[in-house]
């Protein structure tokens, strides 16, 4: 269980970095259709962020939290491929995959996580 708190922990706190990222690369685009992946960037930090602080002192609610991070993850990487598809401009392209990827990443370990709840009843 350890082993994987730590993982888990990582990749929010790697994802989060990726979307900072990421938000910050779309605004500097200032190309039309980035609003959907600015907002989601910004909410998928600001979850990833709590969810690792969450379970870093071991909340009780840190296996919520890890749910709805899962969901905002998914959402936040559809939303970054959309928008490479949508602008695919080398660099900017890169980072808005990189975040994706980090997102999914994320997404595939808080839903591990949030699953141990049900093994710890």
């Amino acid at each position: 269980m350890r082993q994987h708190l730590q993982e888990c922990i990582q990749n929010c706190l790697d994802c989060a970095q990726a979307c900072e990222t990421c938000f910050a690369e779309c605004v500097r685009m200032e190309m039309p259709g980035m609003a959907e992946c600015i907002a989601a960037c910004r909410d998928c930090a600001d979850i990833c962020l709590l969810d690792a602080q969450l379970m870093s002192r071991e909340s009780p609610i840190h296996f919520d939290t890890c749910e709805l991070c899962a969901k905002i993850c998914d959402m936040c990487a559809e939303a970054c491929r959309k928008a490479s598809s949508l602008h695919n401009q080398g660099q900017q392209s890169s980072t808005l995959q990189q975040c994706a990827d980090a997102c999914e990443r994320c997404a595939q370990t808080c839903r591990a996580m949030a699953a141990m709840r049900t093994g710890m009843h």
